[in-house]
């Protein structure tokens, strides 16, 4: 009878899940403090056996009993440091000299936020080299376009995917420049001013620069010039924005294949399992659950650096203790919830059922409306008003597409090859020539394929 949320085992991957857990924070803490051990060692504070004994220990984590000294101290990091003090019966007694709790989370948050983001950047790069397949594939399929969820000219379905392409492509190029400049608090104690390493170290050749840039080595992180008590709060809110902007991108691609999966455009579906349950009321069901579980996780991305903006905004002075709470939650979510929608969608690009029949179906009936602008461009160019040939244009499709709507074929071709005032500047043939949308893409089948070999070339050595 416990809580347990959903990114416990339903969201996220279990590589995700153990960046985060529990036993992989504390394990992070205990390098931060054995490195700083090594640190104090080498300028002659400590003694080399402490600093083997706390090593030998580092991934000895107790839960248990790190619960039963919380429940007395009410302090989660205080509780850890007892547990791994007395587990080292050498290196305990010199456990977190000099240092402050921040000291520790803000240097081992940074490790973990590196390597989420590096788990990022991997799932992304396999998305982006299945969108190449699908863009190279669907480059010449024609497909109605649309403009304010009304018809409008035709694209392909490839410059359609392309344009998620290049979406997620700036993202993951925003992501790989975020992750090195993640910066810990560096190891300066209480309000950031180093002065307990100052005094600690007066009489040693060490200054409290060198043994920081030490401690800083061995996580494989570097610090901000300037820290409080943490490092500055405004760089959760970058991280968590970086992360809200991919979500962005993934809900524009899912939010409109649940659009082009409706029965009005019907263009394509994702995969759908023989066994799967669309609905437990309508048999029939078929519903976009993929696309609608990626929207779903990325509002709840979107919320997550709205929070991180308050606490970036409010933390006072040095520091305090209102953004801790919601950090537990924030940013482990946010990375999982990310993790699972670019799961999903991996998922929804390696299956995409494609419905090439329902497309030129659908081109075939509203085709020659959105192929007016062609025959404008046709007739401007043969020496016709271009005001007067569109308001002509204009009474014509709206009785056309009355007639469409519906259900009865589409009557445009043939009263404008009938129209005199047009065929004044064009023959017939041509106009129905030209109200033939299925050659109305323009430049889209090139630029598909030159997006989808952008992303080989990136991606496909690794």
């Amino acid at each position: 009878m416990n809580y347990e949320s959903p990114f416990s085992n339903r969201y996220g991957s279990p590589e995700m899940r153990g960046v985060w857990s529990e036993v992989a924070k504390r394990r992070a803490w205990r390098r931060v403090w054995a490195a700083v051990a090594q640190a104090q060692a080498a300028a002659g504070l400590v003694s080399p056996e402490a600093v083997d004994d706390l090593r030998a220990h580092l991934q000895d984590i107790d839960l248990s009993r790190a619960a039963e000294i919380e429940a007395v101290v009410g302090h989660d990091l205080q509780s850890e440091l007892q547990t791994y003090a007395e587990q080292c019966p050498l290196g305990g007694p010199i456990l977190h000299w000099g240092m402050t709790s921040a000291d520790v989370q803000d240097n081992a948050d940074i490790v973990r936020q590196r390597a989420a983001l590096g788990l990022l950047l991997r799932r992304l790069r396999e998305v982006l080299l299945r969108l190449a397949e699908r863009i190279d594939s669907a480059a010449d399929m024609v497909v109605l376009g649309y403009t304010h969820l009304q018809p409008a000219e035709p694209t392909t379905l490839g410059y359609r995917l392309s344009g998620y392409a290049q979406d997620l492509l700036a993202c993951h190029d925003h992501l790989a420049r975020l992750r090195p400049a993640l910066r810990g608090k560096g190891i300066r104690g209480s309000v950031g001013t180093a002065a307990t390493f100052v005094e600690m170290l007066a009489e040693s050749d060490v200054t409290p620069d060198m043994l920081e840039a030490t401690v800083l080595e061995a996580l494989g992180i570097e610090a901000h010039l300037i820290t409080t008590q943490t490092y500055p709060r405004l760089q959760d809110y970058r991280l968590l924005a970086g992360l809200a902007e991919l979500a962005a991108a993934l809900h524009k691609f899912a939010f409109d294949l649940r659009l082009m999966q409706s029965s009005a455009v019907g263009q394509v579906h994702e995969p759908f399992g023989e066994q799967q349950v669309g609905s437990s009321a309508m048999p029939f069901k078929r519903n976009p659950v993929l696309a609608e579980r990626i929207c779903s996780l990325a509002r709840l991305v979107a919320a997550g650096a709205g929070v991180a903006w308050d606490n970036a905004a409010t933390t006072l002075l040095e520091r305090t203790l209102d953004d801790s709470a919601n950090r537990r939650s924030i940013i482990p979510e946010a990375f999982l919830a990310c993790d699972e929608m670019l799961l999903t969608a991996e998922k929804i690009v390696t299956g995409l059922e494609i419905d090439e029949q329902a497309a030129a179906e659908q081109l075939q009936v509203l085709g020659p409306l959105v192929a007016t602008e062609r025959l404008l461009t046709a007739l401007v160019r043969a020496g016709a008003d271009r005001q007067a040939m569109y308001e002509r244009l204009r009474r014509h499709t709206r009785g056309a597409l009355e007639r469409a709507r519906a259900g009865d074929p589409n009557p445009l071709p043939d009263r404008l090859a009938a129209d005199t005032a047009i065929l004044h500047f064009l023959q017939p043939a041509r106009v129905r020539s030209l109200l033939d949308a299925s050659t109305y893409v323009g430049q889209a089948p090139r630029r598909a394929r030159q997006m989808a070999a952008r992303l080989r070339e990136r991606f496909s050595a690794g």
